[in-house]
C-alpha cells in the first residue's frame, strides 16, 4: 500500500508537534507494510527529495506563508499530481488551505484527513475559507480526530454539516532504537547543576503555548524553569522575563539537539505545557515527557492534552491562563520528590497502555485498508 502524506511543513524546516505526529504515523504504518511519501513545502527545497527513516520526503518551494499557511506555485501542483498518481491513498492533515487547492488535482483518489486542529486565531480569514473548507472536508472518505473530547467540542467535527465519518485514533510515540545518547554538556551551558530539580518546557514558542502565563507564574515557583525551543514569540517572552525581573529563575535554552533534549527530559523534576488555546489539539510533547516518566502539568482546554494528562493520576491539570494555579502545581512537584516520582511512573504506564506506536499504526493501516476496499467495491 502506497500512501501520500500531505502537510504544509516538515522536518528539518520546522520542529513542531504536528511534524512529530506525522513522523510517528509514518513509522508505525511502515512497520505494517505501508510505503509512505511525505509531500510538503519549504522555503529552501534543496534537495527536493530526501529519504528519511520514516518516509521519502518530497518538497516544493513555499513562496509565502501568510497566517502560517504556506503557499506553493505551479511546481507544487506538478509535483503533487505526479506523487498522487503513484499513491493508492492520500492522507491530508488539516488545516492547510493550500492543500484544499491541491485536492482539486485528484478528485477521485481515496482520501483520509487527520484533523490536527480547529482554526483558532485567524477568525476573519477562517470565515472566507469556510466554503472551500466544507467542500474539502466532505469529499473525504474518512476523517480522524486524536481524541473523543476534541471531536465532541470542535465546532467543525461536531457539526451536522460534516458528512464523512469521524474516527478516533489517539496519536502515539515510539522511541527510535538508534536515538542519540543524552548529552549532559547542556547542564554546564545552562548553568544548571545536574541534580538540581527544575521544571521543563519543550516546544516551539508559539502564540497558543500559554508561555506568558508560565512567565507570570515564575516568581512564585520555588525552583528554576527551563524553556527549551525557539520560535516567533522568543523576543516578546525575553522582554516579559526582563520586565518581571526573573533573572536566572527562568532559562531560555534555545533550540536543543536530540541528545540535549534527552538529557533535559531525564533530569527534569516535571514537565509543563501551559497551552491555553485549542490550537494545542493533542500535545505530542506530553507523550515524550511521559515516555521519560515525568509528571505532567497542563491546562484544561478541551483537547487531547487532558486526554494524555489525567489530573491527580499522571500530573496536574489546571485552568488556562491561571498563573497562581500553575505555580501551585509546579511547586507541589518541586517540593515533593516522592509525589513527582509516583505521578511520573503513572504517566509512563499510561503511555505504554494507550500511546505506544503499535496501536497507532494498526488503527491507521486498518482505516486505510477499509477506505481502499470501499473504493474497490464502489
Amino acid at each position: 500500500m502506497k500512501v501520500l502524506q500531505v502537510y504544509r511543513t516538515y522536518f528539518p524546516d520546522s520542529f513542531g508537534g504536528a511534524e512529530e505526529a506525522i513522523r510517528q504515523i509514518c513509522l508505525a504504518t511502515q512497520a505494517l507494510g505501508v510505503e509512505n511519501t511525505i509531500f510538503t513545502l519549504s522555503p529552501s527545497p534543496k534537495p527536493s527529495t530526501a529519504n528519511r527513516p520514516e518516509a521519502r520526503v518530497v518538497r516544493a518551494r513555499s513562496w509565502a506563508a501568510p497566517a502560517s499557511c504556506d503557499l506553493g506555485g505551479p511546481e507544487a501542483f506538478r509535483r503533487f499530481r505526479s506523487l498522487a498518481a503513484e499513491a493508492d491513498l492520500i492522507h491530508y492533515y488539516f488545516p492547510w488551505p493550500f492543500a484544499d487547492l491541491l485536492m482539486r488535482a485528484t478528485p477521485n483518489t481515496p482520501s483520509v484527513l487527520t484533523y490536527v486542529s480547529d482554526i483558532v486565531r485567524q477568525k476573519w480569514s477562517g470565515l472566507a475559507y469556510a466554503p472551500l473548507m466544507w467542500r474539502s472536508l466532505n469529499r473525504m472518505d474518512a476523517i480522524v480526530a486524536s481524541c473523543d473530547a476534541y471531536a465532541r467540542t470542535s465546532p467543525v467535527l461536531s457539526s451536522p454539516r460534516l458528512k464523512p465519518p469521524v474516527h478516533i485514533i489517539p496519536l502515539g510515540l515510539d522511541e527510535p532504537p538508534n536515538a542519540p545518547a543524552a548529552d549532559p554538556r547542556i547542564f554546564a551551558r545552562l548553568g544548571l547543576a545536574a541534580d538540581e530539580p527544575f521544571i521543563l518546557f519543550l516546544g516551539v514558542l508559539r502564540y497558543y503555548k500559554g508561555l506568558h502565563s508560565l512567565l507570570d507564574a515564575a516568581p512564585s515557583v520555588q525552583g528554576r524553569i527551563v524553556i527549551a525551543g525557539d520560535g516567533p514569540l522568543r523576543p516578546a517572552l525575553t522582554a516579559q522575563a526582563e520586565r518581571l525581573g526573573l533573572g536566572q529563575r527562568l532559562i531560555f535554552a534555545g533550540q536543543v539537539s536530540e541528545g540535549e533534549k534527552r538529557a533535559l527530559l531525564t533530569a527534569a523534576r516535571a514537565f509543563v505545557l501551559p497551552s491555553h488555546l485549542r490550537s494545542e489539539a493533542f500535545g505530542m510533547v506530553l507523550l515524550e515527557a511521559s515516555l521519560a516518566s515525568k509528571p505532567l502539568v497542563s491546562c484544561d482546554i478541551g483537547t487531547g492534552t487532558s486526554f494524555i494528562n489525567r489530573d491527580g493520576e499522571t500530573g496536574f491539570v489546571v485552568p488556562p491562563e491561571a498563573p497562581q494555579r500553575l505555580a501551585d502545581a509546579m511547586n507541589a512537584l518541586l517540593l515533593d520528590a516522592e509525589l513527582a516520582a509516583k505521578l511520573g511512573r503513572a504517566a509512563r504506564l499510561r503511555y505504554e497502555r494507550v500511546f505506544s506506536g503499535q496501536p497507532l499504526g494498526q488503527a491507521y493501516k486498518d482505516l486505510f485498508s477499509d477506505v481502499l476496499e470501499g473504493h474497490a467495491i464502489s
